[in-house]
């Protein structure tokens, strides 16, 4: 949000890298609301796991979540959201992906950009066309 009213509003933007099924949000109410907050998440698709991350630091009467969701395209962040008083405050968290999970990101994102550049193209064409981009065999000079 921008301070004046003549200011633009500031736009972030997020690479695929940047991106993640995993979620950190920060300044939950400590009021023991988990089951919430896998409710609140779960509106943006299945959620595989909701914990508190007891070793984060974070502001006096507040918890730390970890918020894991089954597919990448459901984690979607709840910017600025409003939950029991406070502002959320959440971001993505690729460093817990694995190798696998960075994998299924990056070939999932070349379907989709594949169907955008060819919507004629059938489905089962792009979902045959997931051959790896680089395989371990390829060497770089």
């Amino acid at each position: 949000m921008s301070r004046y009213k003549d200011e633009s509003p500031a736009v972030l933007v997020y690479t695929v890298c940047d991106e993640s099924r995993y979620l950190i949000v920060r300044n939950v109410p400590a009021l023991g609301c988990g089951n919430d907050m896998l409710q609140l998440f779960s509106t943006c698709g299945e959620v595989e796991e909701c914990k508190p991350m007891d070793a984060e630091d974070c502001e006096q009467f507040t918890d730390v979540y970890w918020i894991k969701f089954c597919l990448f395209s459901n984690a979607r962040k709840l910017d600025e959201f409003v939950f029991l008083r406070n502002r959320l405050q959440d971001s993505y968290a690729p460093h817990f992906e694995s190798l696998s999970d960075t994998k299924d990101k990056l070939e999932g994102r070349r379907r989709e950009v594949l169907a955008q550049l060819n919507p004629r193209r059938s489905k089962e064409t792009i979902a045959s066309s997931t051959r790896p981009l680089i395989n371990s065999n390829t060497s770089f000079p």
